[in-house]
């Protein structure tokens, strides 16, 4: 469990985006709700076209942002373009309808005391419309701090880190640590908001709410862009997927560059699937991670299995170096494959050992895997048909984090995790034998971008040190610690470190 001084950290990453956001998403989304009352005929493609992006899945958002210039790629600018998005319908929506649901007869009755098309805006109808844009705020608000936890998948930080920190691990208080504060925030600014809305409709206060909230935006804006400025510029970004191993091996790669090395480096940890990441590195937003050579050779250059380990490092290497100008160092040391796993009570009472002795009984069975798992050339359907695996339903499709949990609980009764998952032996689950060798070699090979190794030349000395130095048994260790044990993971890597 985190300690309170991170909680806190990530609670003022939270609360500079959803700020950051809100503001930009104010100052658009109200001028363009104004807009549409003034030129009706465009109201219905702007008002369509924030619906569109409210029916987005917002980690679609996120990733497609990635690869967009100058307002993509990971961290915070991402985050907040993304959250902006999000909270334009209710704003550009609510002012549109508290301005047109005026009564016609006050606007005639402002046009004959001789007031401008301006004047009418600003002294008569913002002041009439103000409550329903206020309750735009407000939903806006609270969708903004709700959907600024899955920042964390891109690297923007905030409470979403914990979340899924807790889901990868199978931590409650993890999980609690990031959704209680996260639903604090929310429900203060609904009643803050809302305390102003009330407030505002006070006989006498109308005239003062175009200053105030003035000022407040721009010492907000202010704030928040002061706190981003002031976050130290690094040398290095290293960069992980979402799941406690990946973590652990960047955040060795990154203690290992600061202590040999006169560079700082900037964490960009939990981002996500490995499209993701490999876009995040081949455009420079991160420098390096860690990649397994069968996920490269199959997932990103689509090439048909092979099992030959040698093999297939020889053509990830070239394939990067030509294809993305990215260099692939050579192994860790260990290889994490796809593994194949069921409860213990089920192999010894089947008496399985394998996979081939497991598909007898899929068929009475029910499958869970992860979302790439069932889409990969390496992963579910060439799985299937290479040992004709037919179960009593569809495999069912969830994030990776969670099936630990449903095979724990029965709700399925095979699931694909990683072979070095130190929550394996925990939970008494059993890994069956890929007999048949489905699955390519996946070694644990660190990729760089080749521009970062030549700025900074002495990273190769420093990533070479850890070449060969991790076995597949010390990383599931490693692993156990952080999972079971509830280590922290600066802490397993600085061990880790100091004993090689």
């Amino acid at each position: 469990m985190s300690d309170w001084s991170e909680i806190w950290l990530r609670t003022g990453e939270h609360l500079i985006l959803v700020a950051v956001a809100m503001t930009a998403a104010i100052a658009i989304g109200i001028p363009l709700g104004i807009l549409i009352t003034r030129q009706p005929q465009i109201a219905k493609p702007i008002l369509g076209i924030a619906n569109a992006i409210q029916t987005i899945p917002s980690l679609a958002i996120f990733g497609f942002l990635i690869a967009v210039p100058f307002l993509g790629g990971i961290g915070k600018t991402p985050a907040i373009v993304a959250l902006s998005l999000y909270a334009l319908l209710p704003l550009i929506r609510n002012t549109y309808t508290g301005i047109t649901s005026i009564d016609p007869a006050i606007r005639e009755a402002a046009k004959a005391m001789g007031m401008t098309e301006w004047q009418m805006l600003w002294r008569v109808e913002i002041p009439l419309a103000l409550g329903v844009i206020l309750a735009g705020v407000r939903v806006a608000t609270v969708i903004c701090v709700g959907i600024a936890t899955i920042a964390a998948a891109i690297g923007g930080g905030g409470l979403g880190v914990f979340i899924f920190q807790g889901l990868t691990r199978i931590d409650n208080r993890l999980i609690l640590a990031g959704a209680i504060p996260s639903a604090i925030i929310a429900i203060v600014a609904d009643i803050v908001i809302g305390w102003l809305e009330n407030y505002l409709r006070q006989p006498g206060k109308r005239k003062q709410w175009l200053v105030g909230l003035s000022v407040g935006i721009a010492i907000l804006l202010g704030l928040s862009l002061w706190a981003i400025a002031r976050q130290p510029a690094a040398s290095i970004i290293i960069g992980s997927k979402n799941f406690t191993e990946q973590v652990i091996l960047g955040e060795i790669l990154a203690q290992q560059i600061e202590a040999k090395t006169n560079l700082t480096v900037d964490r960009r940890f939990n981002l996500g699937g490995d499209l993701i990441v490999h876009e995040a590195l081949k455009t420079g937003k991160i420098d390096g991670y860690v990649e397994y050579t069968g996920t490269a050779f199959t997932t990103i250059l689509k090439q048909k299995p092979l099992t030959d380990p040698q093999e297939v490092y020889r053509q990830v290497k070239q394939a990067y170096q030509e294809q993305f100008q990215l260099e692939v160092f050579p192994s860790l040391g260990f290889e994490n494959t796809f593994a194949i796993i069921i409860r213990q009570e089920d192999a010894q009472q089947f008496n399985l050992q394998n996979i081939s002795e497991a598909a007898k009984y899929t068929s009475q069975w029910k499958a869970g895997f992860g979302y790439e798992f069932l889409e990969r050339p390496d992963g579910y359907p060439g799985l299937a048909k290479t040992y004709g695996l037919k179960f009593a339903e569809t495999p069912q499709a969830m994030d990776l984090s969670l099936v630990y949990q449903a095979l724990l609980k029965k709700q399925v009764d095979l699931v694909a995790g990683n072979s070095t998952d130190g929550l394996i032996p925990v939970l008494n689950l059993t890994i069956l034998k890929d007999d048949k060798r489905y699955f390519p070699p996946y070694e644990a090979v660190p990729i760089f971008n080749q521009k970062t190794l030549e700025r900074y030349p002495q990273l190769q000395n420093a990533i070479a040190e850890l070449i060969g130095k991790l076995s597949a048994s010390r990383m599931q260790q490693l692993n156990y610690q952080v999972d079971n044990k509830e280590k922290s993971i600066q802490e397993v890597a600085q061990s880790f470190l100091e004993l090689n």
